[in-house]
Formats: structure tokens, sequence, C-alpha cells
């Protein structure tokens, strides 16, 4: 069975759920009907002189329906767990990526004017002055301490921080490799996606879409970042507002 409503799709929604409650009442009628049956008649004397054809339909009709609202019932359970779980997993993210930012940001130097001269055609000037950098020498950032708890849970594709090229914590970007234009505008693309987005926001959308597809490629965040990054290194000369995009993004909900 696949699902006949679009993600987001206000009309069909409304009309399920007035469909949901007009089978509500339906099956209410359904149990008044069985009750009555129940209170005149025992299970012994329908299950003797009841007429079979009629019994065995009534039976498979009840069965039928217990089955369904059963199934929609532990589907319920296993999405509030997961619910939960992707709740304090963005909560976990969250933190790690404000105590990064914290540890990072006094250690960071702001951009060059050179580097500022290359991106400003993409970024706005409140972007580029306000980022910091950092670039480690001969180190590299070290595994996120949550990741454990979270491989127990059946995550084993979680982004690989040690061996990415840099990661940016809201407004810090952090090297492990030498800085290069590329990578530092995929660092700068983040972090107008955490400033227009916000922290807890955008945690919350990369663990729900990471939840998903359990793959850090395929979250709608990192795609955007690729996407951008490659665009600039294709044609450098080609100016176009990184601000713009992530806002239209954002306004179309495509990063869910």
């Amino acid at each position: 069975m696949y699902s006949l409503i679009e993600q987001d799709d206000r009309v069909a929604i409304v009309q399920m759920n007035a469909e949901l409650r007009h089978t509500h009442l339906e099956l209410l009628s359904a149990q008044y009907a069985t009750d009555r049956l129940r209170t005149r008649y025992s299970a012994e004397d329908l299950a003797r002189h009841s007429e079979q054809d009629v019994l065995h339909k009534a039976i498979r009709t009840a069965v039928t329906l217990r089955d369904h609202f059963v199934s929609i019932q532990e589907k319920v359970s296993k999405e509030s767990a997961s619910l939960r779980e992707s709740l304090q997993a963005a909560t976990r993210l969250a933190d790690y990526l404000r105590t990064q930012r914290d540890t990072y940001f006094r250690t960071g130097v702001s951009l060059t004017e050179q580097q500022k001269q290359i991106l400003q055609p993409f970024f706005s000037s409140a972007i580029l002055d306000r980022v910091r950098v950092v670039e480690l020498r001969g180190q590299r950032l070290p595994t996120p301490p949550f990741y454990a708890e979270a491989e127990k849970l059946g995550f084993v594709n979680l982004p690989a921080v040690t061996h990415m090229a840099a990661l940016t914590f809201v407004d810090v970007i952090v090297f492990n490799d030498p800085i290069v234009e590329r990578t530092l505008f995929h660092g700068l693309v983040h972090a107008v996606q955490f400033d227009i987005l916000g922290l807890e926001y955008y945690s919350d959308l990369f663990v729900s879409a990471f939840f998903r597809s359990n793959a850090h490629f395929n979250v709608p965040l990192e795609m955007q970042a690729f996407a951008l990054e490659s665009k600039f290194a294709a044609n450098p000369e080609s100016p176009f507002s990184v601000e713009e995009q992530v806002r239209l993004w954002s306004r179309d909900q495509r990063y869910r």
C-alpha cells in the first residue's frame, strides 16, 4: 500500500481526517449492534443456531477490521518511539554543535580580505565578517561523544567527522585539512543555514532527515551545500545569493 498523501498536503489530510471521523461513527454503530447481540444471546447460541454463512461473514469482517486497526496502532507506537529518539538526538546534536562552537570560537580567525573578495558575490558581508575559521594543524576533530550510543541504536553510517575536510559549528568552520576555497564555500553555506534556520531547527532537520535515509549525503541540508559548492566550483565568476537559496529551500520545505 502506497501513500496517497503528498507531504504536507493540507487538503488531503483534512479529507482523510473527515473520513476517519465518519468511520469512527460507523464503528460505534457497529459496536452498539454487537453489544446488543451479545447481551441477548450467548456465544454458544450464536455458534449453534445462527445462519453459518452470515456468521462467518460477520467474523471475517470483524477480524479484518481488528487487524487493520492493530497494524495502525503498531505504526503509531513505532513512530512515537522514533519521534522520542529523534528529539533526543536533535537535542544532543544541538548541544554538541554549540559546545564545539564555543570551544573553537576563541581560537578562530576572521576571513582574509582576499577570501572575502572572492566570496562577496555569494555571501552577505554580515556572514563573511562574522564567521571564524580554525585550521587544525597536525590534529583532527575527534569523534563526537554521542556516536557510541547512536551506533547502539542501529545507526552505522554516521558522518565520519575525523575524515571530513571541515565541519561548521554555527559560525565557526573548523578545518581538518588545509583551507581551500571550495571547502570554505561549503562551510559557509552551512553557516548561512544556521543563521537563517537557527541551531535547534537545523539540528532537528538534520536528525529527522538522517533518521529517514540513514545516510549523511542524503540529508537535504548537506545536499544543498554540496550542490551550491559544485555550482561555485564550476563557475566562480557567475554570482548567486546563497542566502536566497537557503530561504527558498526553507520556504518550500525542501529540508524536510
